[in-house]
């Protein structure tokens, strides 16, 4: 069974809390639901991890090497800072899509550079949560196609 995982950086968590005009009114739990339903129908095995701390999030990527097939990525607002993110991604060597909840390019100056963007396969943003669901049906045709 294809197995990806799924990483959520700051803030993420309080998903339905903060900045509803910029995230919607949908709490973390039922992004993990969705996510979680959708590769349940495309017989992909899902794992979801959310951090707060740099660090974590790497140690994460690196450990998705020896165990996953793709990682879908929304490193929040480390995608705008952390070089150390995009040194992991772009060891993993394997189908990797970025994902933002808002349009980063509608947003303030700061946030229309992604570090992370220059090491991932694609990028989704400006599409709510649907956006990851498009990046799982997106990872699985990526996956099922070897490109």
């Amino acid at each position: 069974m294809t197995k990806i995982i799924i990483i959520n950086g700051p803030n993420l968590n309080l998903l339905g809390e903060r900045e509803q005009t910029q995230y919607g009114s949908k709490n973390y739990k039922y992004l993990e639901e969705i996510c979680q339903s959708r590769a349940k129908e495309l017989n992909i095995e899902i794992e979801i991890q959310q951090s707060n701390i740099e660090g974590d999030i790497v140690n994460i990527i690196q450990d998705a090497r020896k165990t996953h097939e793709g990682i879908i990525i929304n490193a929040a607002g480390y995608s705008h800072t952390s070089v150390a993110i995009r040194d992991a991604l772009n060891i993993f060597k394997k189908p990797i899509i970025e994902v933002h909840i808002s349009n980063i390019y509608k947003r303030e100056d700061f946030r229309h550079k992604s570090l992370i963007s220059g090491v991932v396969t694609g990028m989704i943003c400006g599409l709510g949560i649907n956006g990851y669901i498009l990046a799982i049906n997106s990872m699985h045709e990526i996956l099922k196609n070897e490109n």
